[in-house]
């Protein structure tokens, strides 16, 4: 699949979401764009893209656009980062705040909702030691359908059994059905909001952690470098990023370095931190 109609769509993807479609990913294009072709009457994919060319009603592009996004996500994904994040970073951060009892935590891609939700049980099971703080968890996705679902925490059997234990699942969810309903306990921790890692956090506020983890190899060095450098403003100086175990900072920016002996961790680098002071 090449020509006029596909090029344009590759430009209005990268240019909204960062993400990069090269002629090798028509197949992707093709699988995920057939079925708004079916719902929209049209012969095929090319008819669509087509109109997305001659005829782009925003409504359609943009469901054209979010069909791009890969939304994998799985509760407690890759089992370590949340380890860490109960046995070591968190400990930390709970005796560096206790003058001000407040955290705050940003999932930035969340998709539907499974990462934020295994923060909010990570920070619940700590129990006693954040007892009377203040636990801010912020989710951000720039695909509103994604969100909505989020937001509404119910999630298929097969989708609670990724990296739920039996206790944990009984312990945080009700039985809906067929289905799952988070518990209200961690639905209220949690907070959606629409944001496209493209644009400024600036409006978001500042986190002492944030995790941005598998999206970062959808886009190109600039890009990756333009959020990178976004995240290191609004992370605290001693705050902590979790990236995907296949993306690093290295090569990318100096904002960030990694964290010896853990692997997906980073840090502020020293001269962003001393800025920030």
């Amino acid at each position: 699949m090449t020509g006029p109609d596909f090029d344009n769509f590759c430009r209005i993807v990268r240019d909204r979401t960062g993400i990069v479609l090269t002629p090798d990913k028509a197949y992707l294009v093709s699988s995920r764009l057939a079925p708004i072709a079916r719902s929209e009457g049209l012969a095929g994919v090319p008819a669509l893209l087509a109109v997305l060319r001659t005829r782009p009603l925003e409504a359609l592009v943009q469901r054209c656009v979010d069909s791009m996004a890969t939304h994998e996500s799985s509760f407690f994904r890759d089992g370590t980062p949340f380890e860490q994040l109960a046995g070591e970073v968190l400990p930390a951060l709970i005796a560096a705040r206790q003058g001000v009892r407040s955290l705050r935590i940003w999932c930035a891609a969340c998709s539907s909702g499974q990462e934020p939700y295994t923060v909010a049980m990570v920070l619940q099971e700590l129990g006693a030691q954040l007892a009377n703080w203040r636990l801010d968890v912020v989710a951000t996705d720039m695909s509103a359908p994604i969100l909505a679902k989020a937001r509404a925490g119910l999630y298929s059997d097969f989708e609670v059994r990724r990296g739920l234990s039996p206790e944990r699942l009984k312990r945080w969810f009700t039985p809906q059905g067929a289905n799952w309903q988070v518990a209200p306990a961690l639905r209220q921790m949690v907070q959606f909001r629409p944001h496209n890692l493209l644009q400024s956090a600036a409006g978001l506020g500042t986190f002492d952690i944030i995790l941005c983890r598998n999206v970062l190899i959808y886009f190109d060095l600039e890009r990756k470098r333009q959020i990178l450098d976004d995240l290191s403003r609004a992370l605290a100086p001693d705050g902590a990023l979790y990236l995907g175990s296949a993306e690093t900072v290295l090569g990318v920016t100096a904002a960030f370095q990694p964290t010896p002996g853990a692997r997906g961790l980073y840090r502020r680098a020293p001269t962003q931190t001393a800025q920030s002071a």
